[in-house]
């Protein structure tokens, strides 16, 4: 089985692969599936699938459900990969956030 890789660091992943990358690699490649074939057995329309397999859109609750029974896998990972995916996103722009800091028993300067 092919698996795809990304880093640990700190207990968090570091450049996590996209919920559709994983898709493509971990499911269909190994089942010969085509995005067609694949679609119409998750019950989507076939660009609702090409646009997650390209990483255009995320796994939603609904499509998570959906992955889950398909490949007999977990809701709950499918969704757990999207979040480690777009928190990763996020924090490679976070130096450009403007937030200040709130901490109990401290006073905010501002």
């Amino acid at each position: 089985m092919k698996t795809i890789t990304s880093k640990l660091t700190d207990g968090r992943m570091h450049n996590p692969p996209h919920p559709g990358e994983v898709l493509r690699k971990l499911c269909l490649e190994p089942l010969g599936l085509s995005i067609t074939k694949a679609a119409k057995a998750l019950g989507v329309s076939r660009n609702t699938l090409a646009s997650l397999l390209k990483g255009q859109t995320g796994v939603s609750p609904e499509m998570a459900v959906r992955l889950s029974i398909a490949f007999e896998t977990t809701a709950e990972s499918w969704m757990n990969q999207q979040v480690q995916y777009d928190l990763w996103q996020a924090r490679r722009h976070s130096d450009e956030l403007q937030v200040t800091r709130l901490t109990v028993g401290k006073q905010a300067t501002a």
